[in-house]
């Protein structure tokens, strides 16, 4: 009876060990995150996963950047306004930010190479249509809509896929794929302008659209990670325990199978849009409210400076050339202003380093006013890069700091998709101001007007929240345990080194 009992146990738990591997790895090929190493991280082929990801950013994010060029062409082809003209680069940048929920969950059902190369091939297919584009709206559709939110797949999933390939060195790998940015930004605009000069905007589209199917090449490098069996003990403490969740939090009870479509609505929107978390976490309110207004104003100078220079008797090359200014100089600055975030001296203080930032920002667009030569709108482009760079380095850095790191990815979802809203909506209102005026300077005053009214709201905000929270803490002398909305450094690194990876996150950068 008890070599029975023995028998069936070991039975028992031979079967709770191989039904829990098989869990692993359909978690792994499913772009979710898992327990355990691989050879492949660190090292090897996750460099070459690195280069490619780098590559994908170049293709994804830094694309926008050339639009401004055509932008002339495309007003004389459709016989478009300032306004409908900024409707399609308004769409692909809006829909490059917002489709992160939609992303994640491609990511989670087929995996992160699958999501990449369905990106590039959308990317591409959009480019190929815009070129037969008959007029205005179908461009806003093909090179629009459809472009846009395959740069976001194949962007999104590929810095997810570094979470997997990178564990000790994430840091650095991710610091890596973000020059990929500011490359793009620099190389994009002097090859779109040699094309245009070439072989016209229709030809130089349909090149775009076969240099955007180099997504599905790094996609299909971005092969799943195998990882190690876990050790017996290792997997009979998940089967018994529930599966500890990645980002430390505890497992979700059981939902019962009956479930209205309401109750599904809300649980989907409580994971991927964190409305509970803006409506409770003040911190979290201000700046997602000052980003979003931000963002109006961000986005208008890469638009409408080429087609501002070459309207005030700038050479065609010379006006593209300023917009690779700006990448260029990202290239050196970015990593710096990271690297002089992280300094103790900082800790704490972020968010008023990038109100300054934005400040900053914000009052270089009114060296464009001043005077529209040359000369001065290199200066502007320096001072304007720098900036940039760190906005860039921080933005996300920030929100980190006033977000809990297990509802940072839900967050994340809602603060991208807010700011989209703006950045659609900015760019056609600005234009069409330019029609009614005829004066593009009203762009730089416009931009300036955004960022700094969104600088000093959002400095201003977090101080007197710090000052009221200081406030309510002094008199129940609870000064060692800060109030539930004072802005705190969050930690994003795992206490232990066996904790399991992140968990898996949508990001985007400006």
């Amino acid at each position: 009876m008890r070599g029975s009992c023995c028998e069936t146990r070991k039975t028992n738990s031979r079967g709770c060990r191989r039904s829990a591997w098989q869990k692993v790895k359909a978690d792994m090929s499913g772009g979710g995150a898992v327990h355990g190493t691989s050879k492949a991280q660190d090292r090897g082929w996750a460099w070459i996963v690195l280069a490619a990801t780098v590559l994908v950013q170049g293709l994804t994010l830094g694309f926008p950047s050339c639009i401004g060029v055509f932008f002339t062409d495309l007003q004389h082809e459709f016989q478009a306004t300032n306004s409908e003209t900024s409707w399609f680069p308004s769409i692909m940048t809006a829909l490059l930010h917002a489709g992160g929920p939609l992303c994640s969950v491609l990511v989670e059902r087929f995996g992160c190479r699958f999501t990449v190369m369905l990106g590039g091939l959308l990317s591409g297919v959009g480019m190929v249509s815009s070129s037969f584009s008959k007029s205005i709206s179908q461009l806003y559709i093909t090179a629009g809509f459809i472009t846009g939110l395959g740069s976001c797949f194949s962007f999104q999933a590929g810095v997810t896929v570094l979470g997997y390939y990178f564990v000790r060195r994430q840091a650095l790998a991710n610091a890596v794929a973000s020059s990929g940015v500011s490359i793009g930004l620099t190389l994009w605009p002097l090859i779109s302008q040699y094309l245009l000069d070439e072989m016209g905007w229709r030809n130089t589209f349909l090149i775009f659209g076969g240099v955007l199917l180099n997504c599905c090449v790094c996609g299909a490098i971005m092969r799943p990670v195998q990882l190690e069996s876990p050790s017996p003990r290792q997997v009979s403490r998940e089967t018994t325990e529930g599966a500890q969740l990645s980002n430390g939090a505890g497992p979700h009870p059981a939902e019962p199978p009956q479930q209205g479509k309401f109750a599904t609505c809300c649980r989907m929107l409580q994971k991927y849009l964190a409305f509970d978390v803006f409506y409770k976490n003040k911190g979290y309110q201000i700046y997602t409210i000052g980003v979003t207004w931000m963002v109006m104003g961000f986005v208008l100078p890469l638009i409408y400076l080429v087609p501002y220079a070459t309207r005030n008797g700038v050479e065609e090359r010379k006006a593209a050339l300023l917009i690779s200014i700006i990448g260029f100089i990202n290239i050196f600055m970015r990593p710096m202003a990271g690297l002089l975030s992280g300094l103790n001296i900082f800790a704490g203080r972020r968010i008023y380093l990038f109100s300054l930032a934005v400040l900053l920002n914000g009052l270089s667009n009114l060296i464009c006013i001043i005077s529209a030569d040359f000369s001065v709108l290199v200066l502007y482009c320096l001072i304007y890069s720098v900036s940039m760079s760190g906005i860039g380095a921080l933005v996300f850095q920030v929100l980190m700091d006033v977000v809990e790191m297990d509802r940072f990815s839900s967050a994340l979802g809602l603060f991208t998709i807010l700011e989209s809203i703006t950045i659609l909506i900015g760019p056609p209102l600005i234009g069409l101001l330019v029609d009614l005026t005829g004066q593009f300077s009203y762009v730089f005053y416009a931009s300036s007007f955004f960022m700094v009214s969104a600088a000093l709201f959002t400095g201003l905000s977090f101080c007197a929240l710090e000052r009221k929270n200081k406030l309510k803490e002094a008199p129940k002398g609870t000064a060692d345990s800060p109030s539930k909305y004072q802005y705190t450094e969050v930690p994003s690194k795992p206490e232990a080194e066996g904790q399991a990876p992140p968990a898996v996150m949508y990001i985007t950068s400006i």
